[in-house]
């Protein structure tokens, strides 16, 4: 049968796609690297925290898109003098397109989208580089000398200024070196945009506008003849005129005004008004202070050093190219482009120098620079080898450069997510704390977010949130966490106190540091002033001489104890504060003797000098009398680390669920990993079902079963980031448990699980079963056997028996039903898994007796509270 011909749309496509496959291919190594570049950006998008700007940014761009769509809108007006919108617009225009609602959403978008464009102008430095070199290697090498900056690659998540104009700066390198040497009008139209893109992101690109000119003045000057000379005045002239419509078109701040604007806006942005205080080489110095090498020096004890070398190296070969050719070096030539990176790469930082212009938070108004400076980069690893006569020598070069990438790369994985604080070995990284105390640590804050991640299990607020003071900075960060973590920052998780998070913090102050290379970039701490505390106790005799002083101060009551531990900051105090007039007690409180209120240590205290100081605050009325419950009764450290680490070798797995339950040497032992202190506010139960109910007291035997409630405080203890709870066994036969915690009022069970107190007799059982077919295959596999009905689950774990199980025989004759069931025609024999089976090896087994007349059928499963049937079977028992 012949096949009909397919149609010549379809023979295009597969041409296109084969010319494109074959246009691709050479090019792997790029692609490949991009695509690595890819998967992990996205891999680890989620680490990156807002830093202290974005928020402000993405304010002021959206009420300019209202303003310019006609709408009311207040307009700040540092975001109309100071930045263009060139790459925030689109920003906001893909969050609406997306319907971007949720903040995380939001900022994520933003930083992925940042990202890609980061990567897109790694892209455009290995296109340049392909075009100057004629070489995929040297071409690859500036692409990676781009990507593989520590201080760019974490800025490009975040950092929505410097990092799109550092992109775009590579993207019109391109685009002259493409225009230059075509030389048509459509080819300088297309840089003209691409410039006038440029500077509206930034003012620097002022760089490029007058570079672009002054080259074609050369070309005009070197032009033979009029029509040569008329083609590069036309084209030069479309350049300029499309550079001004572009600045023109995405900056509206000039709309009204655009000549006297204009000024305005080069007068600001040359003279920054923003002068903040920053830390260089040990002093502290205002902005627009600062010596005039701190570029120099940031931007070299920042970088790659084996980058900055290859970068000077490839400076000094094309200036001395240079000056042995300067007539050649004046022509369109790959030269006279050479001697254009070197101006891109020295001019802007010269101008920074000589003009005082005021730059602060390192060299990341210049990180544009960075993009020449890699293909200066590439074009050193071309002329080093080239200047040896030995072969081995020359891959010596090519292999230095390499293992200086792979370096670069493994540092940035050891600091990650903190790579915006890299420093290289030109300054001292082994001594603890001396980056901090010389250099401006963390420029964007984004590691607020690590801090915040810190707090959810050891600093949630609770009571006193009303207190605390809002920082837009720490709500931008906590608006970023994953849903789980939102979660565990309370419904308000906005209201995270900024007091714990500061960049400045005290010596003996932090309750968590965020650190790089041993340096501190982030704390937690308390900002009230606890020294003052402690002094104005001096003078006091205490309340109470205990394990620590006890004072009562005006306002507050002061736990005071030296020396002191650390894990003395771990501890919990309960404080009742009696009333002197009980109609001063909240609404809820109405009809109690006193208020409880329950502290954490390390949200009110601190720890300094050798000295524990914890200060609790008293209600606003007047207190007659206050009782104190502090932990010192939790169990010792190394009593409870024993019993765990007994538990975990030695004892019994008796429930898998939000505590590991274990049953070790007459001991129930509640293990929880990673626990949050706040979880053990809730109070545990434990239900014991005895063999016998006479074991019970008399009062018990009705219910048949103890029901025993306890406090973390009392039975429990914090080893390391676990937290440990026992309880001893009574010492009466046990058929089964019930243990859990109660979240309180009607909100139910934090976790409930259930267990037996014995399996083997259902091992046996199991045993029995698994010899025959089962009668019925559900969830559960169940078998019946001469008198009894068994449940069999495999794979299973407790989550699978917390349903109740249902049971329904249908008897013989229904004159064996008791008279209340008649009606309905079969008896109900409802069970709880854990009082008729085990969970043992992965495995469920229970075994529940039939009644003793004669029964026709069966029909079983398990519900949820009697109401939704979650698996049922059906089967005949005759």
């Amino acid at each position: 049968m012949t096949l009909p011909p397919h149609p010549p749309e379809f023979s295009q496509v597969r041409r296109a796609q084969a010319a494109a496959a074959r246009a691709l291919r050479p090019h792997w190594a790029a692609l490949f690297a991009l695509a690595l570049f890819l998967i992990v950006g996205l891999a680890v998008l989620d680490d990156y925290g807002v830093p202290w700007d974005e928020s402000n940014l993405r304010v002021g761009f959206l009420s300019k898109l209202t303003q310019l769509q006609g709408e009311h809108a207040d307009i700040p007006t540092e975001h109309d003098n100071f930045y263009g919108g060139a790459f925030h617009f689109p920003l906001i225009f893909a969050e609406r397109v997306f319907d971007l609602r949720d903040a995380r959403e939001i900022y994520l978008a933003r930083h992925l989208l940042t990202h890609l464009f980061f990567l897109v102008g790694g892209l455009f430095a290995y296109l340049l580089g392909r075009r100057l070199f004629r070489s995929r290697l040297l071409a690859l090498f500036a692409m990676l000398g781009v990507l593989l900056h520590p201080r760019l690659y974490a800025d490009s998540f975040f950092n929505t200024q410097d990092i799109p104009f550092l992109v775009m700066f590579a993207i019109a390198l391109y685009l002259a070196h493409r225009a230059f040497r075509r030389g048509t009008v459509a080819a300088f139209i297309l840089l003209g945009v691409g410039v006038g893109i440029l500077v509206n992101l930034r003012i620097m690109g002022a760089v490029l506008l007058a570079a672009v000119p002054a080259m074609r003045a050369l070309d005009l000057a070197f032009a033979q003849g009029w029509p040569e000379r008329k083609r590069v005045l036309i084209a030069t002239g479309a350049f300029a005129l499309a550079a001004a419509l572009a600045v023109f078109a995405l900056l509206p701040y000039l709309w009204a005004d655009p000549l006297g604007r204009a000024v305005d806006w080069w007068t600001t942005l040359s003279n920054h008004p923003t002068t903040p205080y920053e830390l260089f080489r040990g002093t502290l110095y205002r902005s627009d202070e600062f010596p005039v090498d701190y570029v120099p020096v940031w931007l070299s004890i920042t970088s790659p050093p084996f980058a900055l070398f290859l970068g000077l190296a490839g400076a000094a070969a094309v200036l001395a190219k240079g000056m042995g050719a300067r007539s050649h070096a004046l022509r369109n030539t790959g030269l006279r482009f050479g001697l254009l990176l070197v101006g891109c790469s020295t001019v802007p930082v010269a101008a920074v120098i000589l003009l005082d212009a005021n730059t602060y938070s390192g060299w990341r108004h210049l990180y544009f620079l960075w993009a020449p400076f890699a293909l200066l980069g590439a074009f050193g690893l071309q002329r080093l080898p080239s200047a040896l006569r030995r072969a081995r020598l020359r891959a010596a070069v090519y292999g230095a450069a390499g293992a200086g990438l792979a370096a670069t790369a493994i540092s940035m994985v050891l600091i990650h997510p903190n790579q915006q604080a890299h420093f290289n070995f030109f300054v001292d990284r082994v001594t603890p704390e001396y980056l901090r105390t010389q250099y401006l640590m963390d420029h964007k804050e984004h590691s607020r977010r690590q801090a915040l991640e810190w707090i959810p299990p050891r600093l949630l607020l609770s009571e006193m949130v009303h207190k605390t003071r809002n920082s837009p900075l720490t709500t931008q960060n906590a608006a970023i966490l994953t849903a789980a973590d939102r979660a565990r920052l309370n419904p308000g998780f906005d209201i995270v106190s900024s007091r714990y998070i500061e960049s400045w913090f005290r010596s003996g102050r932090a309750l968590h540091r965020v650190k790089v290379y041993g340096n501190t970039i982030m704390t937690i701490e308390p900002m009230d002033d606890l020294r003052e505390v402690y002094e104005a106790t001096l003078p006091r005799e205490p309340i109470l001489d205990a394990a620590f002083d006890i004072h009562r101060m005006d306002n507050a009551v002061a736990l005071v104890m030296e020396p002191c531990a650390p894990a003395f900051l771990e501890m919990w105090t309960l404080m009742r504060a009696i009333p002197v007039d009980a109609r001063d007690m909240p609404p809820w409180q109405e009809g109690k003797r006193f208020e409880p209120r329950r502290f954490h240590h390390a949200e009110y205290g601190a720890l300094f000098d050798g000295k524990c100081v914890v200060s609790l605050p008293l209600p606003g009325y007047p207190v007659a009398d206050i009782e104190v419950i502090w932990s010192p009764s939790l169990l010792d450290d190394n009593e409870a680390r024993a019993a765990m680490r007994q538990a975990k070798t030695d004892g019994r797995l008796l429930a898998r669920s939000f505590y590991d339950v274990y049953l070790a040497d007459g001991e129930f032992v509640y293990v929880r990993e990673n626990c949050d202190p706040l979880e053990t506010e809730h109070s545990f139960f434990l239900r014991i079902y005895p063999q016998r109910v006479s074991d019970l007291r008399e009062d018990r035997r009705e219910r048949g079963f103890e029901h025993i409630q306890f406090g973390f405080l009392r039975r429990g203890a914090f080893v390391g980031e676990a937290c440990v709870a026992l309880f001893p066994l009574p010492d009466y036969p046990i058929e089964g448990f019930r243990t859990g915690q109660r979240i309180g009022g009607d909100n139910g069970n934090l976790w409930r699980a259930s267990f037996s107190a014995n399996p083997e007799p259902y091992r046996a059982v199991y045993r029995e079963a698994s010899s025959s077919e089962p009668a019925a295959q559900g969830v559960f596999d169940v078998h019946l056997a001469d008198d009894a009905l068994i449940y069999f689950k495999e794979p299973c774990d407790q989550a699978d028996t917390e349903a109740r199980f249902f049971l329904h025989v249908v008897p013989r004759s229904a004159d064996d039903l008791p008279e209340d069931r008649r009606a309905y025609g079969f008896n109900g024999l409802d069970f709880d898994f854990f009082l008729n089976g085990a969970w043992f090896d992965g495995q469920c087994v229970a075994r529940v007796a039939l009644p003793d007349y004669p029964v026709v059928s069966v029909r079983t499963g398990q519900h949820v509270s009697g109401v939704r049937e979650l698996w049922s079977v059906e089967f005949a028992a005759g």
